[in-house]
């Protein structure tokens, strides 16, 4: 199908002799005999094109071309006229018509214009994408790698890319697979096609079906209008599936016929659409073992672990926790600040659960947070300053001293602490070490503070 046009126009047989004419060339065609059907059917089928005649009954074309710009709708508007004058063409211009014929026009002249306007706004929309994804600040260089391990995968990404084979990406939640994926789509030939990612298992099975496949008009209670999937949008492009092991039986079925014939119908739909499109999948589970537990399917596995990469979770890369944290404050607006080498010591020391986004997180608080050109260990949360022998008093910390020293000197040693970063004060070195004033004061006396 090379794309579908609405024609509007209140002559039967005009309608006809182009439905005939468009259909042969390959165009899934609909009409309209007034405006107000032509408004409807732009509602129903969410045409590329429209073939709009400037004379009809209410609205009339010119009034239908307002409407339809005012609501946001760019796609190519060709306005034909058996009327056709210098001052209509131009108004009809300035309401935002691509183009302006007038009757009696060559078929062949409207089938250019219909090609023109499609190339038009496939360029357009092309634009659009580019300009999104550069606002995004996100390139293939985002993917912040020093260690070997993950130096190691960036050298599989560039390799297996160009290649088009289907990807799975397996790591732990945070380890950053969509910028695996991304990278697979920017170093591929389908650069310059969309990116398309949904997260299967954000969504109840019904919902994920029609995300997936989109649905036509009256497919379901609440489906007013049709909606194309996210293999209709990624066509030509590529489709990204996090969390590929939490489908559900049904919709596996659906997405293996997909894989193996590249086609499906829209919900509600009888009408096959073919498609194009690149997947990558990805999962943070044993999908191995959801086989052997038979909730997944072992074609389908089969199918998209054609190529497997591996993220290794942060621990196992602490190389690239430095270059992340320099990363992530330059993101944050905080690039001129420095890291202690205590605090440095205890974000490489720990064992980030949550990876990569857990440390994203922790530097963004950590700038809003702390206010010095430092940053120091007493800056970072408990649980990271925990892992290299710093403990928590009250909402700062303190270094314990080192091993041999008795409990008395260690409580003395914790209490001068609070009392410089106080400044002597009674009341504020208390609140740092969780105690209350009196309990602070009774201790001082007994050290003879």
């Amino acid at each position: 199908m090379k794309g579908r046009v609405l024609i509007a126009d209140d002559e039967k047989n005009m309608r006809w002799v182009l439905s005939q004419a468009l259909e042969a060339e390959g165009y899934e065609v609909f009409e309209a005999a007034d405006g107000k059907e032509a408004l409807t059917a732009v509602a129903e089928h969410e045409p590329e094109v429209v073939i709009l005649d400037h004379k009809m009954p209410a609205p009339d074309g010119m009034e239908v071309l307002r409407r339809l710009r005012s609501k946001g709708h760019r796609f190519p508007v060709i306005m034909l006229t058996a009327h056709g004058n210098v001052q209509t063409a131009v108004e009809a211009m300035k309401a935002g018509a691509n183009e302006y014929l007038t009757k009696p026009f060559d078929l062949d002249e409207l089938k250019l214009s219909i090609e023109k306007a499609l190339k038009v706004e496939a360029l357009a929309a092309e634009v659009d994408r580019l300009r999104e994804e550069l606002e995004r600040d996100w390139d293939v260089e985002g993917i912040v790698a020093v260690d070997p391990a993950m130096l190691e995968l960036l050298s599989s990404v560039e390799k297996v890319a160009p290649t088009g084979a289907t990807v799975m990406v397996y790591g732990e939640s945070g380890t950053g697979k969509e910028l695996v994926a991304r990278a697979l789509h920017r170093l591929s030939p389908r650069a310059s096609k969309p990116f398309i990612s949904i997260s299967a298992g954000a969504l109840p099975e019904t919902l994920l079906e029609s995300e997936l496949f989109g649905y036509e008009k009256g497919a379901f209670t609440g489906a007013m209008t049709a909606k194309p999937g996210r293999f209709e949008m990624a066509n030509g492009g590529t489709l990204f599936l996090d969390e590929i092991g939490d489908i559900s039986a049904a919709v596996q079925v659906k997405l293996l016929r997909v894989l193996q014939e590249r086609t499906f119908e829209r919900l509600g739909g009888t009408r096959s659409i073919e498609v194009d499109v690149r997947v990558v999948a990805a999962t943070n589970r044993d999908l191995q073992q959801l086989i052997a537990d038979g909730t997944f399917r072992e074609d389908l596995f089969y199918r998209l672990n054609v190529v497997p990469l591996t993220i290794p979770p942060l621990r196992k890369r602490p190389a690239d926790i430095p270059a992340l944290v320099a990363h992530f404050l330059d993101k944050f607006g905080a690039g001129s600040r420095t890291i202690s080498s205590q605090a440095m010591e205890a974000l490489v020391a720990y064992q980030w659960p949550g990876n990569v986004r857990e440390l994203e997180n922790t530097v963004e608080r950590i700038t809003i947070l702390s206010h010095g050109e430092v940053i120091e260990a007493d800056d970072l949360p408990a649980e990271v300053r925990a892992g290299v022998g710093i403990v928590d008093a009250g909402s700062r910390c303190f270094v314990l001293p080192e091993a041999g020293i008795d409990l008395e000197e260690t409580e003395l040693d914790l209490i001068r602490q609070a009392l410089e970063r106080a400044g002597a004060s009674t009341p504020k070195a208390a609140k740092l070490l969780g105690l209350t004033t009196k309990t602070l004061e009774a201790r001082m006396e007994r050290y003879g503070l």
